[in-house]
């Protein structure tokens, strides 16, 4: 089971009574309908990579696995810090 944690939303009344009406229709809850909405646009709307590319093997370059390090280090760093603002 994922942990979950709270947040607040603006928007229309309208749209809020419709999604608790799609809720009860599917017999599910408003969280699931809304968790699910944004999970959709983010996919339509996501065009970075989950995780940013690394090729290993060996390499005359010795700073090839310092440097992504480094690189994927800073990727997952400015994600987590979106994830904590967001």
């Amino acid at each position: 089971m994922h942990s979950l944690r709270r947040t607040t939303i603006l928007a229309d009344p309208d749209l809020l009574d419709r999604v608790d009406r799609h809720a009860r229709r599917a017999r599910t809850t408003k969280t699931a309908v809304i968790a699910a909405a944004l999970e959709a646009w983010l996919d339509a709307h996501d065009t970075a990579p989950e995780l940013p590319f690394v090729g290993i093997g060996r390499s005359a370059h010795g700073r090839l696995s310092l440097d992504a390090r480094r690189i994927a280090a800073r990727e997952l760093g400015s994600r987590r810090r979106a994830d904590e603002t967001g």
